[in-house]
């Protein structure tokens, strides 16, 4: 049953809360719950629309430029940067032959919504909040006919990318465990066919598809990781995401932004698809100690050694420094250090280990855009009543791949929003935090 679009906010999110499943989504973690799903203008539906094809064509250049520059295409610092850290057997499955081709199934940006319009923080090919968001869409629906994505769109996009598979198995690992609720509950809507399985599960038929729910850093720890991909790689079974780590490096906004691969970008691209990304993609630098000629400088920095990084002050300090991936560190809010946020001597602390884990775990730098306040509600259900909240906002648009190579399309199945309380600078799904849908605005839609 739907909501009643009459419902007040109480019944609203009584309603929600009566609609969890037993289990709940997310092992141990509870949020707040929306009276209504989180409007959106028709503009910012519209984007969030096209943006998949983008971001498709974003890792389709990414993946040729990785190539290229390890197969001497084009120099070989890009392909350098990307492997730093990882072990040859990761290096050696990402080069196969077999995966040369394969990209992730399932894109998700991370979308702030700033006062200078949307700003993708990052990029996630392994994503939480798949079932979640299905969740959400379904329950929320009825509320707002305009939910993006429609009730179900969550749940026919996930089963898409997996074609015409009779047989496909979600491999959650340890790690992940606290995701394999919400994945249990789309794995029971999706029926006959579908299964989660834990780290050790390895009974692969041919034919079969597997999702993979695992981080690349984690597979020493995952006895099912060998047999999966030996399997993949003879084409017995298909796996999604692809075993391609630099795929997953957030220093792919860094090589976009660098000026040195602009006509490797553009040729890839295409002029009108590389100008739009420049408006989204942060400036974003990677944190290479290696020393400059003395005459040059980083660009839009100004700098001329990384260590000067530790001088700017609180007011230049508008930038982010985040772990760039294969790390237990590079996902959530952990890894992640806001210098505007932090003292003089905690601010070059951060600098330093940068600088000191290039070799084993690289770092990048971003530009801070702030997000814009948002006005949204909850429900206390300890007070019994409904609370209005001014937030800062991080929406979440899910891109399910169907097709195959140069026919394959990118399509929006929902966006969860995470809005914050406005004091808090980083965004994530914190127990204070509202996680909502997304529907169009009604009141602005005309």
């Amino acid at each position: 049953m739907g909501i009643d679009t009459q419902l007040s906010p109480e019944q609203t999110a009584q309603h929600v809360r009566q609609s969890l499943p037993d289990g709940g989504l997310f092992a141990g973690h509870q949020w707040r719950i929306a009276t209504r799903p989180f409007p959106l203008d028709k503009k910012t539906v519209r984007q969030l629309e096209q943006l998949g094809r983008l971001l498709l064509k974003f890792y389709q250049a990414a993946n040729t430029i990785y190539h290229w520059s390890a197969e001497g295409r084009l120099p070989t610092w890009p392909s350098a940067w990307l492997d730093r850290g990882k072990p040859q057997s990761i290096i050696d499955l990402q080069r196969s032959k077999a995966f040369r081709a394969e990209l992730p199934r399932v894109i998700r940006p991370d979308i702030l919504l700033t006062e200078d319009g949307l700003q993708i923080t990052e990029l996630d090919s392994v994503p939480g909040g798949i079932g979640l968001t299905a969740w959400l869409n379904r329950t929320y629906a009825g509320a707002c006919a305009e939910v993006v994505g429609g009730a179900t769109g969550m749940l026919e996009g996930f089963t898409g990318i997996f074609g015409d598979a009779a047989n496909v198995r979600l491999i959650v690992s340890d790690e992940s465990t606290t995701y394999r609720p919400e994945m249990e509950w789309l794995v029971a809507q999706l029926g006959h066919g579908f299964s989660v399985h834990g780290q050790n599960e390895a009974s692969f038929a041919d034919g079969d598809a597997v999702y993979r729910f695992f981080e690349l850093f984690d597979l020493l720890n995952i006895p099912a990781a060998k047999p999966l991909f030996d399997a993949a790689a003879t084409k017995r079974i298909r796996v999604t995401p692809p075993p391609k780590a630099f795929l997953e490096e957030k220093m792919l906004f860094a090589l976009f932004h660098n000026r040195n691969l602009a006509d490797a970008w553009r040729q890839l691209l295409g002029e009108r698809f590389q100008r739009t990304l420049k408006a989204l993609l942060p400036q974003t630098w990677v944190i290479d100690p290696a020393p400059l000629p003395p005459h040059a400088a980083l660009p839009g920095l100004d700098l001329t050694d990384w260590k000067q990084l530790k001088e700017l002050s609180q007011k230049e300090r508008s930038l982010i420094l985040k772990i760039s991936g294969f790390s237990e560190q590079a996902w959530g809010a952990r890894g992640v250090w806001l210098g505007s946020d932090l003292r003089s001597d905690e601010w070059a602390a951060a600098v330093d280990q940068a600088i000191t884990s290039f070799e084993k775990s690289p770092r990048i730098l971003q530009r801070y855009h702030h997000p814009a306040r948002v006005e949204a509600e909850w429900f206390d259900f300890e007070l019994g009543q409904a609370k209005p909240m001014q937030g800062r906002v991080r929406l979440c648009p899910y891109y399910f791949v169907h097709g195959e190579f140069d026919t394959a399309k990118a399509t929006l199945g929902g966006v969860l929003a995470t809005i914050c309380p406005a004091d808090k600078k980083i965004i994530h799904g914190m127990s204070d935090a509202i996680l909502s849908p997304c529907a169009l605005d009604q009141t602005h839609s005309q």
